[in-house]
């Protein structure tokens, strides 16, 4: 499952009202998983439309979409929306990652720990 802090729901409904798209008929937020990084995996975050083998989860009136690789790398994580100095934006706070790079874009899961370890020794 994947959720949304209350910051990140209102900024994902105030894009769809400024798009007056009615919330029934709004694409949801997609939260996927690509290889690419420094440690190996990157957030993607779009609004998109579901698809045949995605998983739904509504929270705070937001419709999440995973697919299903994605899933079993993003499963239990929050998306939260932060602004700092540095700029504003989602970020995704996920519980299965064991390594991140020092810019916080790419992320590494237990499982490639895992894997790594095997492929080494």
């Amino acid at each position: 499952m994947v959720t949304l802090t209350d910051i990140a729901a209102e900024k994902v409904n105030a894009f769809f009202s400024a798009q007056e798209t009615p919330a029934d008929t709004a694409p949801g937020l997609r939260v996927a998983v690509k290889g690419g990084g420094c440690s190996g995996f990157q957030y993607q975050l779009a609004l998109d439309e579901q698809r045949d083998d995605d998983q739904v989860f509504e929270d705070r009136g937001v419709r999440l979409i995973v697919d299903p690789a994605s899933l079993r790398y993003v499963d239990g994580s929050v998306v939260d929306y932060t602004e700092s100095l540095m700029g504003a934006g989602f970020e995704v706070k996920n519980p299965n990652v064991v390594a991140a790079c020092g810019c916080g874009s790419s992320f590494r899961v237990a499982d490639d720990e895992e894997a790594a370890a095997c492929a080494s020794g």
